[in-house]
């Protein structure tokens, strides 16, 4: 039997790649699936959405730090930052986010809401300038289901907005490259800068993209205007960094010398491979087990396979070029990442990906295009769609942290004037935020501000605390009031710390009872004892 007939097509871009039979072409002129599947999806794309507007879970540390930086004068903000070790844009969107909706749970978090929201429109043009309506129709989808982006979107961080900048970036960018113009100059180099000032891990995409270009350039010889369209969009990533990020070096090199994440370690190649995917399918849970899976097959449809006829797929180890380029600088501005984190020994989260997460769901979006059988796409993104909302349904029942259950704990058995005494400092700012006034907070090991906690030169601070004097500190300023002690063991650079205070305290004040105990299913543990008054 003869071979079917294969087609040569012309991608978006541009490029060259090898196609499906010669009915392919025809098909990508019609809408991508027909009202019933369309249907099917406007429903799952409307639950993602609708996940994307709250949690049932309070804040917990990082966000709750969040709330307290940018509700601080803007003078006072950017010493809290210094301390912190992270970069102001975000914050200064979320200082006038608050003054306009206020500072509960919910009208925090829509910040990030409004950031993920509008990355699923950017991801659909991207798709359709790239790929096509199938393509167009899979990255909205995608990333409108995806149980990573549902999280973030309902947490009161940065991620959300950096992965909105990254996609806008690399769209202007590409508009460089294609059909340059002043606004597309400027809104790379917009873009660009304040990636940085979003979150340190833009170094990375920028570093990669601004290789990736200079090596078009180079390769592009015999083509002036690509070569001269490259050279223009790197120019522009190095101008905008250098004019939007360079105020802010100073603070930048004062963080990199004495900030960092003490919190964790650096983890493998191996172990971050398995997590970032694990995670991009929304945690260790079957959906999301089934999810991650998917996502790496389609993935690796979108790199290496091109269809044959409706139900075989070609795989060309030299890769296709369609989607080539946000693969490799994707794939790179992680493993940037995490080598530098690795040879730093600094440790890594899932949560940093935002900043190369559009170019891999437009990847993963690539990856329908290798099923010339539309009903084929058609049940894979369904699937993976519906895998999706399943995992972000889990997100809004998810408790992030024991806080709550704390201050209530606090409220029964305390009074007002007591003192609540944390180790580490870093449980501190969450409960804080969900007890009345009136208490008297003091962190380990310093009886500083328990709203904050400061990351300079953390591992010193606490490695030259001593448990006895903060214990004895803690007794002193509770004469005659109850001490309520909010601790955990595990955490590094605290060795037994928060033990030894717990034994001063039991020592000095007989009659203490443990209130809360850990909760394997929070995200964020609590001890609570409480050391009463002597009668």
């Amino acid at each position: 039997m003869a071979a079917p007939a294969v087609a040569r097509t012309t991608d978006p871009d541009g490029e060259r790649s090898r196609s499906a039979e010669t009915v392919a072409p025809g098909i990508a002129a019609r809408p991508p699936f027909g009202r019933a599947v369309t249907g099917v999806l406007g429903v799952l794309v409307a639950a993602g959405i609708a996940l994307r507007i709250g949690t049932t879970s309070a804040l917990w540390l990082d966000e709750t730090l969040s709330v307290n930086i940018a509700t601080r004068p803007l003078g006072d903000l950017f010493d809290a930052l210094r301390e912190d070790g992270a970069p102001p844009l975000y914050y200064l969107l979320l200082h006038g986010w608050t003054k306009a909706f206020g500072t509960g749970d919910m009208a925090v978090r829509l910040l990030s809401a409004v950031f993920s929201v509008a990355t699923v429109a950017v991801l659909y043009r991207m798709g359709r300038r790239r790929g096509g309506s199938l393509v167009a129709v899979a990255a909205l989808v995608l990333y409108a289901t995806s149980p990573y982006a549902i999280r973030y979107a309902t947490e009161a961080r940065m991620y959300s907005l950096v992965a909105l900048l990254a996609a806008l970036g690399w769209m202007a960018v590409r508009n460089v490259l294609d059909r340059p113009s002043p606004a597309a100059v400027v809104a790379t180099g917009a873009c660009a800068g304040l990636l940085l000032l979003t979150h340190y891990w833009a170094f990375y995409l920028l570093g990669v993209t601004t290789a990736a270009l200079l090596v078009t350039a180079w390769r592009a010889a015999g083509e002036a205007r690509l070569r001269r369209n490259a050279l223009v969009a790197s120019a522009a990533i190095g101008t905008g960094a250098l004019v939007l990020f360079g105020p802010w070096l100073p603070t930048f090199l004062f963080q990199l010398r004495h900030t960092g994440a003490p919190w964790g370690t650096a983890p493998g190649p191996v172990e971050v491979a398995f997590t970032s995917l694990t995670d991009l399918g929304g945690g260790s849970f079957p959906e999301g087990q089934a999810l991650a899976g998917l996502l790496a097959i389609l993935g690796l449809l979108a790199i290496f396979g091109a269809p044959i006829d409706a139900t075989r797929v070609e795989l060309d180890l030299q890769t296709q070029p369609g989607v080539r380029a946000e693969a490799i600088v994707g794939g790179l501005t992680l493993l940037a990442g995490v080598a530098v984190g690795f040879a730093t020994s600094s440790a890594w989260a899932s949560r940093y990906n935002s900043v190369a997460v559009p170019l891999l769901f437009l990847v993963v979006a690539f990856g329908l295009r290798a099923f010339a059988d539309r009903r084929l796409a058609a049940a894979a993104l369904v699937l993976v769609a519906a895998l999706g909302v399943a995992g972000g349904a889990r997100n809004v029942f998810t408790d992030r942290t024991q806080a709550p259950e704390v201050a209530a704990a606090v409220v029964e058995n305390g009074r007002r004037g007591d003192v609540v005494a944390y180790c580490p400092d870093q449980l501190g700012p969450d409960v804080r935020r969900a007890l009345p006034e009136g208490f008297d907070h003091v962190t380990f090991p310093e009886l500083a501000d328990a709203r904050l906690v400061n990351w300079v030169d953390y591992a010193d601070r606490m490695a030259a605390g001593d448990p006895d004097s903060f214990a004895n500190a803690v007794l002193a300023r509770a004469d005659g009031r109850n001490v309520f002690y909010v601790w955990m063991p595990g955490y590094r650079t605290l060795d037994k710390k928060c033990e030894a205070v717990n034994s001063v305290l039991a020592s000095a004040r007989p009659g203490a009872r443990q209130l809360v105990e850990p909760r394997e299913a929070a995200f964020e543990k609590h001890v609570l004892w409480v050391y009463p008054a002597a009668p």
